[in-house]
């Protein structure tokens, strides 16, 4: 409907735009949106007053002049004007129960699919080999997953980058450990705490004289190519990922073994674009490293910022590695949007490397990079959220307390789920509450982590989603008769219909914007609305006509459908009962 009468401004404006002042550009500017308050009609625009310097008249006899020209008929009842040139819309009840009806029998719930499908890169989660996800990981990884599933949803062709730390000097001292410690136990260890395999390896390496010499050796090993260390390598690293997929198989996160795109990936072309850089005049030499200075990058003092490429002992940095990555992504990946989803720590960072990619031609105008950056999860005392110790809380951790206390819930609310169906119910509750707790999150800001909130069957959470979809597939347990054409009869209906049929928008809006809450926010406001309908308008009551009846289940039907749906491209299950 937003872009139905957008076309139909536009057209408007090119008629009453008689000396054709307006660029199509500026055309492509309009913007139409839902009301608040539906007194005001059901959608509304600034177009007047946005175009009338241009048209060189006052807002008001803009908004006149395309009244006039805005036709009203089978979709727009009426029109108005109102305040200094607002055009305000309302739709055609009638209108309202077609659409209705279409979007019932589509299986996408009338969701368009982009025309111009792109080869879309995402970078997210990004854990480190030898290292065990910590909640540090979370919001990168349900974020970035949430926007996947949406992206592909929109049909754009998504390619997850997993793009963890699986290279640098650490690794010939955790070969030299991992060697040390198979000698000790024998070949077929399971190393299952890596935190403590990590930090025994450095206090060997700190302590020890030989071990630190066979440390260093090997990394030069490794970086030679060497079979031996190589094997090691992966061995640390499969290690560390089959631990990983464990957890992202537990969050319903999309990530598989094939997404893997390690820093190892990049590791050969580091040479090559160092000396492409240089033979460009972009890298510079400065005390015998390789220096790239920016002119848009400066300190305090308004001199240029130094970006190294190559250290003087010959080794390269994260930058190095990240400008090869796009490189690559680019050419072998035919990328033509590229989203990171890492803390706005990196925010400086990744602009550099863009600049410099940008500068080099390894990136056109055509290819869009994205840093989608977020904010921490923070304890109730406002710091980083950390172990009652201070430690780091391991994300498995997190996991098996929050499945605990949904069984402790589901016990204190009398459920009498029992078997495989109570797990999956306390699974579907305890990772869906721990993830929408981070999506519904603008995720620009920082968030405080709180158990009982994130839990609760009221306000804005996953239970109470959940709940909700729930409780409206219980009507359909208990209906005699089986849903039927809308008919729009009192205004609580109009406002849950007109809910409904901005379902599309709220899942555009984070495919182009990398923004979940959004979607959440649009759940929420849904249920919220299918709440006051339900207590307003009886379905299954004596004395409600048959008509009015289908109608109204029809409305049910139509908003579980599109819970089930919205919670799936969140990464969040539905339950039947609960």
């Amino acid at each position: 409907m937003k872009e139905y009468l957008q076309n139909l401004l536009k057209n408007a404006i090119k008629e009453i735009d008689t000396t054709h002042e307006i660029s199509p550009q500026l055309l492509q500017k309009i913007r139409v949106d839902r009301t608040k308050d539906r007194s005001h009609g059901d959608f509304a625009t600034n177009a007047a007053m946005m175009f009338s310097k241009n048209l060189h008249k006052k807002p008001i006899e803009v908004a006149n002049a395309l009244a006039e020209k805005l036709k009203t008929g089978d979709a727009i009842s009426k029109i108005e004007i109102a305040g200094p040139g607002f055009i305000n819309f309302f739709v055609n009840p009638e209108y309202v129960s077609e659409q209705l009806a279409k979007m019932d029998a589509d299986p996408r719930l009338t969701v368009p699919q982009t025309p111009a499908p792109q080869n879309v890169v995402i970078d997210y989660s990004a854990p480190n080999v030898a290292k065990e996800m910590a909640v540090h990981h979370l919001r990168s990884t349900v974020i970035g997953d949430a926007v996947v599933r949406v992206l592909e949803f929109l049909g754009e062709h998504v390619i997850r980058a997993n793009h963890i730390g699986d290279w640098g000097t650490q690794f010939g001292m955790l070969i030299a450990y991992l060697e040390k410690k198979e000698n000790e136990q024998g070949q077929g260890m399971d190393l299952s705490d890596f935190e403590a395999f990590y930090r025994e390896a450095k206090r060997c390496y700190d302590e020890d004289a030989e071990f630190a010499k066979k440390a260093r050796h090997y990394v030069v090993l490794l970086q030679g190519g060497d079979d031996y260390c190589r094997r090691m390598w992966k061995k640390l690293v499969t290690m560390t990922m089959d631990q990983n997929q464990r957890l992202y198989d537990r969050l319903d996160v999309t990530l598989k073994p094939k997404d893997i795109m390690g820093e190892s990936l990049y590791n050969d072309m580091l040479p090559g674009i160092v000396k492409d850089l240089q033979d460009k005049n972009i890298a510079v030499e400065d005390q015998g490293a390789l220096v790239v200075y920016l002119p848009q990058f400066k300190n305090k003092d308004g001199q240029m910022l130094g970006n190294i490429v190559r250290k003087q002992d010959g080794g390269y940095l994260y930058t190095t590695t990240d400008i090869a990555c796009i490189k690559y992504r680019v050419e072998k990946l035919h990328a033509g949007r590229i989203i990171y989803f890492t803390d706005s720590r990196q925010a400086q960072h990744m602009e550099t490397v863009w600049a410099i990619c940008r500068k080099a031609g390894y990136v056109d105008d055509s290819v869009s990079l994205e840093h989608c950056p977020f904010g921490m999860m923070l304890g109730k005392d406002g710091h980083p959220f950390k172990t009652r110790s201070g430690g780091t809380v391991k994300l498995r951790d997190l996991l098996d307390e929050a499945e605990s206390r949904v069984r402790k819930l589901l016990d204190e609310r009398g459920s009498t789920l029992e078997g495989a169906e109570r797990e999956q119910v306390v699974h579907n509750i305890a990772v869906g509450a721990v993830k929408y707790a981070d999506l519904s999150k603008n995720r620009n800001t920082d968030y405080i982590f709180d158990w009982d909130q994130m839990l609760s069957f009221d306000g804005n959470t996953a239970p109470y989603l959940q709940y909700a979809y729930s409780r409206i597939r219980a009507i359909f347990r208990k209906a005699q008769v089986q849903p039927g054409k809308v008919v729009i009869s009192n205004a609580d209906e109009e406002t849950l219909a007109a809910k409904l049929l901005g379902f599309a928008e709220a899942v555009q809006a984070v495919g182009e914007k990398c923004l979940p809450n959004l979607l959440c926010n649009y759940l929420f406001e849904l249920a919220e609305i299918y709440m006051h309908f339900y207590e307003a308008c009886p379905i299954l009551k004596d004395g409600v006509s048959d008509d009015i009846r289908r109608s109204r289940l029809t409305l049910c039907d139509l908003t579980a459908k599109v819970l089930r749906q919205g919670l799936s491209l969140l990464g969040i299950n539905v339950m039947e009962q609960m």
